[in-house]
């Protein structure tokens, strides 16, 4: 079977989330787990007004997470270390005969980060693939939804801190992890990016994960965050990473139409430099689901956002309690595409 990954902007069966349990890195107290499970849910119940969403909860936090959600929010159960679905899910895919596949990552906690926990994340893959029905495709590569984005065509966008991490695939050349790219999501052409965003860079982050840096919102058409201030360390990393895109081309082989969004101007908080991210989006039918940071530039953000996706609607969430915690809207949601 050839397998595809299809673009964010396809049709979608439904949205997967994982509600934050008790003890994780996002929710080590009760008054941590409280902004975080309703942050979580906030972004749940933004999504359904467009399509079903299916929240995986951990046993122990069946009872609490229907306080939190309302009946439309499907649940099922089991074991939780945190609550990042679009990194401890599978990857779903399409096969050439329009049947559903989920890819299988290895989950090693973000590079075995010391911080991390995963023995009952690195579960949830198989277990969402279970539930959706799709067939399992297997891989013994290390990596994460957020490590990558795609056009649907062939091409995927990837950083080199990520999928060449020591500490993920540490006998994996970039041709291994392209001709594995191209194994399991049907990727011809792979886009290195050097790096990620300064904050995500750092202790607790994923080492650079390309869902807060750029997307593909169209055939041809690449979205980059751009910080504008130069005493931000980003301003120098998105200059890199518009360097790139600009040298490289689409499936298709042509130029990439290279739309920029602004960083917020909330430039710092009490932890260091922010990497607040209007790219860490969330694409649903009718709709985008994105980032608010309570900023100046968030306005100009969703302008950006309604012309990058013509005809959906773009609501804003309160994203900062989830950056805070080390992600985004798209960290925390995985979308399975409709298949046939």
């Amino acid at each position: 079977m050839t397998w595809r990954m299809p673009s964010e902007t396809d049709p979608q069966e439904r949205v997967w989330m994982a509600f934050p349990p008790l003890g994780s890195s996002i929710s080590e107290t009760a008054e941590d787990a409280h902004e975080a499970r309703t942050t979580w849910s906030s972004v749940a119940h933004a999504v359904a007004e467009f399509e079903p969403v299916t929240m995986v909860v951990d046993p122990a936090d069946a009872a609490v997470a229907r306080r939190y959600l309302s009946a439309h929010i499907d649940l099922v159960e089991a074991p939780l270390d945190d609550a990042w679905m679009r990194d401890i899910g599978p990857t779903f895919v399409l096969g050439e005969d329009g049947r559903l596949g989920a890819v299988d990552w290895v989950f090693n906690g973000w590079g075995q980060q010391d911080w991390a926990t995963w023995g009952k994340d690195q579960a949830i893959g198989a277990a969402v693939t279970r539930w959706s029905g799709a067939d399992a495709v297997s891989s013994s590569m290390v990596n994460e939804g957020g490590g990558i984005h795609v056009d649907g065509r062939g091409t995927v966008l990837v950083t080199e801190t990520v999928q060449l991490d020591p500490f993920r695939n540490p006998t994996m050349s970039k041709a291994d992890v392209e001709a594995e790219l191209a194994r399991t999501i049907g990727a011809d052409n792979v886009i290195w990016l050097p790096r990620g965003l300064t904050r995500d860079s750092e202790k607790l982050g994923t080492r650079g994960h390309v869902d807060i840096v750029a997307t593909i919102p169209a055939p041809g058409v690449v979205l980059v965050h751009v910080q504008r201030d130069p005493a931000h360390p980003d301003h120098a990393v998105s200059r890199e990473i518009l360097e790139v895109l600009s040298a490289s081309v689409d499936s298709g082989g042509g130029r990439w139409e290279v739309l920029e969004i602004p960083a917020p101007v909330t430039l710092r908080d009490t932890e260091g430099w922010v990497d607040y991210s209007y790219v860490n989006h969330l694409v649903v039918n009718g709709g985008v689901i994105a980032c608010g940071f309570d900023d100046p530039n968030d306005d100009e953000a969703r302008d950006v956002l309604a012309a990058a996706y013509p005809g959906r609607e773009v609501v804003t969430v309160d994203a900062r309690p989830i950056f805070a915690r080390g992600g985004g809207i798209h960290c925390i949601t995985q979308h399975q595409p409709r298949s046939s």
